[in-house]
């Protein structure tokens, strides 16, 4: 453990433990899972294939389920692989009902992403600690800008990046990286030095992506979607996609056919799912392994 700093054993424990448990690491490759461990790019954050979202429809979705049901569906995904979860700070309470459901699980065995609304008249490091007291964790393991929606965020947002590398070197943060909605935002990731991570809007359908409005009520555009995708990877960043349910409007098929484009046609690293049942979580294994076989 001397050897290392604790950024760099943030990232690497889970993929420790799994081989301490295994006693060496595999010599045939296996077939891809949703609950592997994958690396986030130039980030080097393991987190896994599939993450455990409460931002549906605002984390309402999740906030309806009560402390109680959210508590035992969040453990229900734990103990079948999922060992990401993420939120945001407009989910409303869901940085305090995830902080409370993940209470007796070892830190260091899951991932915790948060998102922060980069807002004029407030102190990042001051919200830093808000966020990581309602989370009740010492740190996040990610954190993104969220909702970066104009294309000129980057110099927007100088004051936000400049505070997320602060709390880098104060160790309350170990990644960095923003969520981007709208075709402007998202042209404004390739060649974007400080960027780590990208959370992306992915589908086959164009449903809730990236157009030239940013609110759009029609179809992103795919096509341009999947160019930068792949643009960022190339330059290392990790990808992670979310909205592959519609916003809950896709049925079985195409939440299956989101999965395989995501990972096969786009290529992202990592894919984030809101739930609200343990069938759900189920059947979102389910697409994600058959999206990898």
């Amino acid at each position: 453990m001397s050897n290392f700093s604790r950024r760099e054993f943030l990232k690497t424990g889970l993929a420790a433990g799994t081989l301490a448990v295994t006693g060496s690491l595999p010599l045939i490759a296996q077939r891809q899972q949703a609950t592997d461990l994958v690396t986030l790019g130039r980030s080097g954050m393991k987190v896994t294939r599939l993450a455990f979202g409460t931002g549906s429809f605002s984390g309402q979705v999740q906030r309806e389920l009560g402390q109680h049901g959210f508590t035992w569906l969040v453990h229900y995904a734990y103990d079948h692989g999922i060992r990401f979860f993420e939120t945001a700070e407009s989910y409303g309470e869901m940085h305090k009902m995830l902080g409370i459901a993940l209470k007796g699980i070892a830190r260091d065995s899951y991932r915790l992403m948060s998102k922060v609304t980069t807002r004029d008249g407030v102190n990042p490091q001051d919200k830093f600690d808000e966020l990581r007291k309602l989370a009740n964790t010492e740190y996040f393991d990610i954190m993104l800008l969220h909702w970066q929606h104009t294309g000129t965020w980057p110099t927007d947002t100088r004051r936000w990046q400049d505070a997320i590398e602060e709390a880098e070197s104060k160790k309350i943060i170990v990644s960095r990286g923003a969520s981007v909605h709208g075709l402007p935002a998202l042209r404004c990731a390739p060649g974007n030095k400080w960027l780590d991570i990208a959370m992306i809007r992915v589908n086959h359908k164009g449903k809730s992506m990236d157009a030239e409005d940013y609110a759009t009520q029609g179809l992103g555009n795919v096509p341009e979607v999947v160019e930068h995708v792949k643009e960022v990877r190339k330059e290392g960043m990790g990808v992670i996609s979310m909205k592959l349910v519609g916003e809950g409007t896709f049925n079985r098929e195409d939440r299956q056919k989101a999965m395989k484009f995501a990972f096969r046609n786009a290529g992202v690293d990592c894919v984030t799912v809101g739930y609200k049942s343990t069938a759900e979580i189920d059947e979102a294994i389910e697409n994600v392994n058959a999206a990898l076989a």
